[in-house]
């Protein structure tokens, strides 16, 4: 028998197009954080669930400055159910976004982190992620899951390590495409965040109802038999903002010249400034006819499909599928853009610099596989 009973749900707006389940933390109920929808963007459908009476769960998992851990089998229930209320709710191919505040950051980031697939994105609020509390954090779990983060710089509610783990994980190893911002307030919604948000959930949605079925990209990498080796040493840091920045461990400008003659050399490519990067970038740009899909480029009216940034950065960015752009984040040669799947193509992802002769080979091989795409060389998946 479940421990939890029947679920309580309170909802608003329309009852197509996807649902926005949100998630309130300890001490607040359904009633509460419905209200949230007031704020947010009209003509989405939102639905407000009340937290399981259980302790750990995630919903309720800190209590003012005590520190909890969420116990894995208490979470996996309390996930279990939920699952049973969505899945009739939200059947499979309808779009859900979880949105959580506090305690129910926790639970929102426990059901997207477990299952992936089933979510279109999450919003973790003035919380953090359930680490050690058996589900998968392993690199790239949630490529191609957009998220946007919240927190609060002066936050005394929730341990401060905690935050900057979830900040870490979600910019950088997750492979999510990732919106994050710290405001000068504690455990409460700052304004601009939440203006941020209802941007943020309209452009996803947007993206969602525009978006058809995903032509298949490349199975494999471009020049690599053997797959996409591992990047020796820690990632670098990369900005959180955009625009999107490579700020340690640069490539060496010899190096960077070596690479832009090696792709401005690739079949059909011309060089012009970016069309949608800082002044300075160069753009790699497909000749048309382009046969490729649109997904395959960053800027698809203009062909481009990477860019290589300029040389005090010395990073690139380029359009991957999905699938390759997770493999490209968990052999620690990229991570996702912040506006992946929200304006810009799902696979997008910003590419380290070539350090030395052996990299640049591999990210030679890593853009030509973009540039296969783009122009429609693709090799089926076995």
């Amino acid at each position: 028998m479940n421990p939890f009973g029947t679920p309580v749900v309170l909802t608003r707006g329309t009852a197509e197009g996807p649902l926005v389940v949100l998630l309130h933390g300890r001490g607040s109920r359904e009633s509460e954080i419905i209200g949230l929808a007031d704020a947010l963007p009209a003509g989405l459908s939102y639905a407000a669930v009340r937290a399981p009476i259980a302790e750990h769960t995630g919903f309720a998992w800190f209590a003012n400055r005590g520190i909890g851990r969420p116990v894995p089998e208490s979470l996996r229930a309390a996930m279990d159910w939920f699952r049973g209320w969505l899945d009739e709710a939200a059947p499979p191919g309808r779009p859900v976004l979880l949105v959580g505040f506090s305690g129910g950051a926790a639970f929102a980031g426990g059901l997207v982190l477990d299952d992936p697939a089933r979510f279109a994105g999450a919003a973790i609020l003035y919380g953090t992620l359930p680490f050690d509390a058996g589900v998968p954090t392993a690199a790239a779990r949630l490529a191609g899951v957009p998220v946007f983060l919240a927190q609060g710089e002066h936050d005394q509610v929730i341990p401060r390590d905690l935050l900057d783990r979830t900040w870490h994980y979600l910019t950088g190893e997750s492979g999510a495409p990732t919106v994050a911002r710290r405001d000068p307030v504690g455990h409460s919604f700052a304004p601009r965040a939440l203006a941020a948000l209802g941007s943020w959930l309209a452009e996803r949605a947007g993206f969602l109802a525009e978006q058809r079925e995903p032509t298949p990209g490349p199975a494999r990498w471009e020049a690599l038999p053997d797959g996409l080796p591992g990047r020796t040493g820690p990632r670098p840091q990369v900005s959180t903002t955009i625009p999107q920045q490579q700020l340690t461990d640069r490539a060496p400008r010899e190096l960077q010249e070596k690479l832009f003659t090696r792709l401005s050399a690739l079949p059909g490519v011309h060089s012009r400034q970016s069309a949608i990067s800082v002044p300075g970038a160069r753009g790699l740009m497909l000749e048309a006819p382009r046969v490729g899909p649109a997904h395959a480029f960053l800027v698809p009216h203009a062909g481009e499909f990477a860019h290589l940034h300029p040389a005090t950065d010395g990073s690139l960015h380029v359009a991957l599928p999905v699938h390759l752009a997770a493999d490209a984040i968990r052999q620690g040669w990229a991570v996702a853009h912040p506006l992946a799947g929200i304006r810009l193509t799902p696979g997008m992802v910003l590419l380290f610099g070539p350090r030395d002769e052996a990299e640049l080979d591999v990210v030679s091989a890593i853009v030509a596989t973009s540039h296969a795409w783009a122009a429609g060389r693709v090799t089926p998946a076995a």
